[in-house]
């Protein structure tokens, strides 16, 4: 079964290092495993980081991906939640998530935690080490 998921942009940096931890993650995407979902917001901010951290042609060929491969779920969010006060810029994770019926958002971000204390809607979190434990068990 395919999981919907929305990946903080503190993560999805680190999912194509070929011999890094998160890999794993970008290689559930190509076998079709999850399907990330993301917001015009989110790919902004995908682009401008990607940019800021890698060569231009690495950065295009990842935005590239993002565009073109069947399993990126651009979605359309209406309904702003609110949701994170501490740092509002999250929120569109939170909204993409919410809007997409995702499964869950994976994010290091200390300020996702206060989702857990939210009862509605209920949105998923986990950090990357967590998730993999999920996954792998390890």
């Amino acid at each position: 079964m395919t999981e919907k998921v929305v990946i903080d942009t503190n993560v999805f940096i680190t999912i194509f290092k070929k011999d890094g931890s998160n890999r794993w993650m970008y290689d559930k995407i190509l076998k079709g495993e999850w399907q990330l979902c993301l917001n015009n917001e989110i790919f902004m901010e995908y682009w401008e980081i990607l940019v800021r951290r890698m060569n231009v042609p690495i950065a295009a060929n990842i935005i590239d991906f993002l565009i073109s491969h069947p399993n990126i779920l651009f979605i359309n969010t209406f309904i702003r939640l609110n949701l994170i006060s501490v740092d509002p810029d999250d929120n569109k994770f939170c909204d993409c998530c919410f809007a997409a019926s995702a499964n869950f958002i994976i994010s290091n971000d200390r300020h996702f935690q206060i989702l857990k204390h939210i009862k509605f809607p209920k949105l998923l979190t986990f950090k990357t080490q967590q998730i993999k434990q999920v996954y792998f068990g390890s």
